[in-house]
């Protein structure tokens, strides 16, 4: 798959997940926290809603999000759709009215992340409950102040990877990336290879 695509999806699918999902679950129900869900990723609040591959699921309506607009699905479901407000300063950078283009194929892919990565923190850290942020669209746990996480890619890697974030820098051929360390998706195998890594870090964290 080319990046253009998976970038244009990934930048889409953290749109609605921010001003569809996040925004209104935040306004209903106090929470921004999203979740890793068979084929995507879901509020975990009122209003329930689900993303499930280029598809928003909502009670008795399945929306496509191949060509529309986050006003156009808050229409459709009748959400006052928009950021959480006050809360973060980042986000997709992307406006109500602004094209969602989302490609089934990426979506998927991206659908896959987020649940290796859902797999991956619950196997290696007993009774984590892994949230998918609306701020940076990622999936993360923090334990003993350290983020371990599965970004779907961002401005500093464009393609799916696993993460760990000590909350001072660290030294060493490990800890590749300005917050830490980080190592694409494709490199580590699976939910095994992801969790090693991970492992790996948690142990140098404590360490350094």
């Amino acid at each position: 798959m080319d990046t253009e695509t998976l970038v244009r999806t990934r930048r889409a699918l953290h749109a609605v997940a921010e001003l569809v999902l996040a925004g209104p679950q935040y306004r209903d129900s106090g929470t921004i926290r999203l979740r890793a869900c068979a084929g995507g990723f879901a509020t975990t609040a009122e209003p329930r809603l689900r993303v499930i591959g280029a598809e928003l699921v909502a009670p008795g309506q399945a929306l496509s999000l191949e060509w529309t607009t986050c006003t156009a699905l808050g229409a459709a479901l009748g959400l006052a759709v928009g950021a959480p407000a006050g809360l973060y300063g980042d986000g997709p950078v992307v406006a109500a009215d602004d094209a969602v283009e989302t490609d089934p194929s990426a979506a998927r892919r991206l659908a896959r992340c987020f649940a290796l990565g859902d797999a991956a923190l619950r196997g290696l850290f007993a009774g984590a409950d892994p949230v998918i942020w609306p701020e940076h669209f990622d999936i993360g746990v923090t334990v003993d102040g350290v983020n371990y996480g599965v970004s779907p890619g961002d401005a500093f890697q464009a393609e799916p990877y696993a993460y760990v974030g000590p909350p001072t820098p660290r030294r060493g051929e490990f800890w590749n990336a300005p917050f830490g360390a980080a190592r694409p998706i494709r490199e580590l195998g699976g939910v095994i290879g992801t969790m090693a890594f991970l492992e790996q870090g948690c142990g140098l964290a404590a360490t350094a």
